[in-house]
């Protein structure tokens, strides 16, 4: 098996995981299987019970994992689709080692990190060989010197020593420019120092910063950091991520993979990024579309969803701005501005209230809107309330109590105890009704989307609200359950209970989002 790993230095939040993407699609182009694996030091079995604020967005694949925001990175760049093995974390490894602790399965040794946790770390990588990849490529979240990354550092270096195995090991770190504008290398040179103190020697050091290292930098890395000048590799600041593949083939990093790995000819990848990238550009038209949620100070909690919007952008060849509306602070805010308004998900009673007024508002004035999972669930109470005349209708997730619980829990999620994976998660079926905006996007009868949610349209509600209007376009057949709703005397007014945006790539963007931007477009461009 051959490995590339990717570790970071001195800072975290680097962009690891866009590199670890981006060399999976420059490898990918040349003809060879990359699959990615990233592996984050938190003891949480997965991302799933932790605050957007915490970790960013909880990013779901189809088999129903909650993982890492990196693996819709992987997915976006590589345009592909992973399942749950694609994330290791602290809490899985550690659960599953006591868990055969308990049935005596280490035959009565002491379990100790070194070897019983390092082997179910290589164990798990493993597995990986069955699908016969050219590489596997494996992101170490967070920074190197972090306590909690280096039991996967020292299964990873055990790994590379194995007779069998050939291991590449990449190492980002940020390199900082002081008041002179001198680009300063010490930094980076003590995280490489803290590598080789863990018995890893870096093949490929690539520099972040504001712009390309120069020769003098590179130099420096290269005289003390033990690798040739030409292995020492820029990653600058771009404007767009989907760049940064570019800059690396420009450093013939994908050369150098190839030569290290001894990796064999492969034919290359019909549809290369560079095709892909001449498609994306500044546009001379754009429209402006308000994300009215409850995590906005942190952008990253809506990753998938900012991404999706640059591929719809593509598509319609226009530019997507994005305005960020905390939805507690929706009174403060003109949504008059706005050429389309995208009620995303979230969890909790706080800031609904300000999201229903602004689907009232998208409704009532013509305005483009798509909502996505609570969104979806809040278009049916606000027409509820102000349509059907029932006031106080509500979700049991925020008033047990009402008395006309439009949206409410399924059964089986009612005698559920735990949090952590008891959603209804993953890829399920919708069949889409035909004349209906939703098929006109999908063009198809049957799709496939990814859901992240507990609460559910509530059946005993959808006659009234049919009657008054409501249209129900799309259905999981095996349930029954709702699963995209639209207004047919809307210009644009449609919302899904799944995660259109987990989807979304710039070969096939979410048909959704492609909608939402292209009325935004024409009601922009209306006299």
């Amino acid at each position: 098996m051959k490995y590339i790993v990717v570790t970071g230095g001195v800072l975290s939040g680097l962009g690891k995981g866009v590199t670890t993407s981006s060399i999976g699609r420059i490898l990918k182009d040349k003809g060879y299987k990359a699959i990615p694996l990233k592996i984050d030091g938190y003891v949480n079995v997965d991302p799933g019970t932790m605050n957007p604020y915490e970790h960013g967005e909880v990013y779901v694949l189809d088999d129903g994992s909650e993982t890492d925001l990196d693996l819709g990175h992987y997915e976006r760049f590589l345009n592909t689709d992973l399942t749950g093995e694609s994330n290791m974390t602290t809490g899985s490894i550690y659960k599953t080692v006591i868990e055969k602790e308990r049935k005596g399965e280490y035959l009565g040794k002491t379990v100790q990190i070194i070897p019983h946790v390092t082997g179910e770390i290589k164990a798990r990588i493993r597995k990986f060989n069955r699908f016969k990849p050219d590489v596997v490529l494996v992101e170490i979240g967070g920074t190197v010197g972090d306590m909690e990354n280096m039991v996967f550092i020292e299964a990873l270096r055990q790994l590379a020593q194995e007779p069998e195995n050939d291991c590449l090991f990449v190492h980002l770190a940020y390199v900082p420019v002081i008041a002179s504008g001198e680009q300063k290398t010490k930094p980076l040179q003590h995280s490489v120092k803290e590598l080789l103190s863990l018995g890893v020697q870096p093949d490929i050091i690539i520099g972040r910063c504001t712009k390309e290292l120069s020769d003098k930098a590179k130099a420096k890395i290269s005289l003390f950091c033990g690798v040739d000048v030409h292995e020492v590799l820029s990653d600058p600041d771009v404007d767009n991520i989907y760049k940064v593949p570019l800059k690396l083939i420009g450093q013939d990093l994908g050369g150098i993979i190839v030569k290290k790995l001894e990796l064999k000819h492969s034919p290359v990848y019909a549809l290369g990024w560079e095709a892909i990238m001449e498609k994306v550009r500044k546009f001379d038209d754009e429209v402006s579309i308000a994300i009215v949620g409850k995590y906005t100070a942190l952008e990253d909690s809506y990753l998938s969803i900012k991404e999706a919007f640059k591929h719809a952008g593509v598509l319609n060849r226009c530019s997507v701005n994005l305005e960020w509306v905390e939805s507690s602070d929706i009174d403060k805010v003109g949504l008059e501005k706005f050429d389309g308004i995208l009620v995303p998900g979230g969890f909790g009673s706080r800031g609904v209230e300000g999201k229903i007024k602004a689907i009232q508002y998208a409704r009532e004035n013509d305005v483009p809107f798509l909502g996505i999972c609570l969104g979806f669930q809040l278009a049916v109470i606000e027409f509820a309330r102000n349509v059907c005349g029932l006031g106080d209708a509500n979700t049991t997730e925020v008033n047990p109590d009402t008395k006309n619980p439009v949206i409410d829990l399924i059964p089986e999620q009612k005698s559920i105890d735990k949090l952590g994976g008891t959603m209804r998660l993953g890829a399920y079926p919708c069949v889409i009704k035909s004349g209906t905006l939703a098929k006109k996007l999908y063009k198809k009868e049957k799709i496939s989307e990814r859901h992240r949610h507990r609460w559910e349209v509530n059946p005993k509600y959808i006659s009234l609200l049919e009657k008054n209007g409501l249209v129900f376009s799309g259905v999981y057949p095996d349930r029954n359950l709702v699963e995209i709703l639209e207004l047919p005397d809307h210009g644009y007014f449609i919302a899904s209970q799944f995660h259109p945006e987990f989807k979304s790539r710039l070969e096939n963007p979410a048909p959704l989002f492609y909608g939402l931007v292209e009325a935004a477009l024409k009601k922009q461009q209306e006299p």
